[in-house]
């Protein structure tokens, strides 16, 4: 079984996000979405409540699960049984980074390789950064994240849109 992992904060999960996420069930048996807990990055939810938003928007998807994790990613794949890692890019200013990342990971782990997926054209401008920012000031953000979200993500800015 080939078993792949798609890591992330998802600070919040994004429609960018989900488009990779469900473009990779197509090409692994198993998909986890591995939520990373970083102690040194300020996040606008816990690793928790990350898992938790993931599981909502992700209800109904075959062959995906959801864990948080943290330490190495390679360490987290070898786990896990994991053989690829799946990473979305979104310009060309995201590739040099994650080549640096997945040759690393690779030296690391050579049991492990990277698979890049390009964000479909209606995402590649999308980050959570900028879902936060703009959901901070109350603006709307209906068009970049699941319906399902929308008041939870308000809510931790105490916006409440009715």
């Amino acid at each position: 079984m080939r078993i792949g992992i798609y890591p992330g904060s998802f600070d919040p999960v994004t429609l960018g996000h989900l488009d990779i996420i469900t473009r990779a069930t197509k090409l692994v048996d198993h998909l986890i979405i591995g939520v990373l807990k970083n102690s040194s990055k300020k996040s606008l939810f816990t690793a928790d409540e990350r898992v938790e938003l993931l599981e909502r928007v992700t209800n109904g998807l075959p062959n995906i699960s959801i864990e948080a994790y943290d330490g190495l990613l390679v360490d987290f794949a070898k786990d896990r049984g994991a053989s690829v890692i799946v990473r979305g890019l979104r310009a060309v200013t995201d590739f040099e980074y994650e080549l640096q990342l997945a040759q690393t990971n690779h030296k690391l782990n050579p049991y492990v390789d990277t698979v890049f997926l390009t964000t479909s054209v209606d995402y590649a401008y999308l980050s959570s950064s900028i879902v936060r920012e703009i959901a901070s000031y109350g603006g709307n953000i209906g068009q970049f994240v699941p319906a399902s979200i929308i008041s939870t993500i308000y809510a931790k800015y105490n916006i409440y849109k009715f």
